[in-house]
């Protein structure tokens, strides 16, 4: 968002698109929902600040509108399966033909290639492909969803958005828009090496050099395959070789699964640490140091305690009231379960209340869970503003980050209801009074404000 220019987006389906959508529009975007004819609201309830054009794309007049509107747009955001917006004719061949500038970002489950990219999925398998559901969980049980936060809308929506700012960006310099293949699977390398590079690729079994499998992949033999790679030392790696013709546009491998495991990265960079050697729920990090994890409270509440370092780890022994020298050392593994039932032992004793009482304001990295009402009411948060109110009394987190000059205005009007804005959206986009009204004649578009403006 520019003084000079409004990004406008077209944006299309669930949760983790709208959500990328809610983003762009907190920060100034004008954004336009396409909806299915015949819904009332919004499932994803992150319509803030957008409007809603009612249309249907499986009929071919509908699917001509939305690539009339494409022309004049700078990003369209599509969530479905691998191969249907080509079904409609809709790929981004087609309409970045009539707009070069497009950017075309797929945000889908599993991506735009690969043996899962035409299946259903939702959060928990995305985080599940990506190996990072595997470190989530208390020992000796199953493992934890975080509810659908991570892949949805961290590995999703959020990596969609930097992937739209990042094309808008270098736009800026070759004019071109791209596609951004964004997927909630996490981890995918783009492979771009020199064809003497000593390295080889294989695709169940077989190794082959470099050279002949870029070959086969530009030759389009092969397209965004998963392959291994193989180094010139032998170390192995998995890879995505992505088709890429540099003569139209960039294809960015970003799904959903692949921007989960991107959020990993940690995760992996520090396995070589020992960091999570132990199994699930026994490590420093995933609730099996006592230092690092929530105990209950008298009153049934909960305290996080999260005192790694030794400075704060002795800020919370005074807190608890325990000497350092009656306990094992603070990182022998071997001892962490018997100093944790012994911190539960003493957090049952006292309330939430009287907890934060002894450690707010200290280094002891002692916080209380908060249920969403209370973080709503908490001083902190209160003191920076960090949740709003829209006309409905409805409260959600502020926009973040915060921008100095130029910070998000989030709407405090209503989430738009379906179709509210068709007309209106239409009108903008160049269609005419009589292009409009032959439209809603034939039900390609929908409008609970056509009879007024007509």
């Amino acid at each position: 968002h520019t003084h000079t220019h409004t990004h406008k987006y077209i944006l299309l389906g669930l949760a983790p698109g709208p959500f990328c959508g809610m983003i762009l529009a907190d920060f100034g975007a004008e954004v336009v929902l396409v909806d299915r004819l015949g819904s009332v609201n919004h499932p994803s309830h992150l319509a803030r600040g957008k409007r809603s054009l009612a249309l249907d794309l499986k009929r071919s007049p509908g699917a001509a509108v939305l690539r009339r509107m494409c022309a004049r747009a700078d990003v369209l955001l599509e969530p479905f399966r691998c191969g249907v917006m080509e079904k409609l004719q809709l790929g981004p061949e087609t309409l970045q033909q009539d707009n070069p500038k497009l950017i075309y970002a797929r945000l889908s489950g599993f991506g735009q290639s690969g043996i899962f990219s035409k299946v259903a999925g939702h959060d928990i398998n995305y985080v599940a492909l990506s190996g990072v559901l595997s470190k989530i969980g208390r020992s000796g049980e199953n493992p934890y969803p975080p509810l659908n936060l991570l892949a949805d809308f961290g590995g999703g929506g959020l990596m969609c958005t930097l992937g739209i700012l990042l094309a808008l960006f270098e736009r800026t310099r070759s004019g071109l828009g791209q596609v951004i293949d964004a997927n909630m699977l996490p981890f995918v390398i783009d492979l771009e090496l020199p064809s003497n590079d000593p390295s080889k690729l294989s695709i169940g079994g077989g190794f082959q050099p470099v050279e002949q499998v870029l070959k086969d992949t530009k030759e389009g033999r092969i397209h965004g395959s998963h392959w291994m790679h193989e180094t010139a030392d032998n170390s192995k790696r998995y890879v995505t070789v992505s088709y890429l013709d540099v003569a139209t546009y960039k294809i960015y491998k970003l799904d959903t699964v692949e921007g989960t495991a991107y959020l990993s990265t940690f995760l992996w960079k520090t396995q070589a640490m020992g960091l999570w050697a132990q199994p699930r729920g026994q490590n420093l990090l995933d609730g099996g140091a006592p230092f690092y994890t929530t105990y209950k409270t008298a009153d049934g509440e909960f305290m996080a305690v999260g005192a790694i370092e030794p400075q704060f780890y002795t800020l919370l022994l005074k807190g608890l009231g325990l000497e350092s020298e009656e306990l094992p050392s603070q990182m022998s593994i071997e001892d962490w379960p018997e100093v944790k039932k012994k911190f539960a032992d003493v957090f049952a004793r006292k309330t939430k209340a009287e907890w934060c009482q002894i450690f707010d304001g200290t280094d002891a990295c002692v916080t209380p869970v908060l249920t969403l009402e209370e973080a709503l009411h908490h001083q902190h948060n209160r003191e920076r503003g960090s949740f709003i109110t829209d006309e409905e009394q409805h409260a959600s987190p502020r926009p973040a980050p915060q921008l100095s000059r130029t910070p998000a205005v989030p709407s405090a009007k209503r989430d738009p209801s379906v179709g509210e804005h068709t007309v209106e959206v239409l009108k903008d986009y160049g269609f005419s009074q009589e292009e409009i009204h032959q439209l809603h004649s034939d039900r390609i578009i929908e409008s609970n404000k056509l009879k007024a403006n007509l």
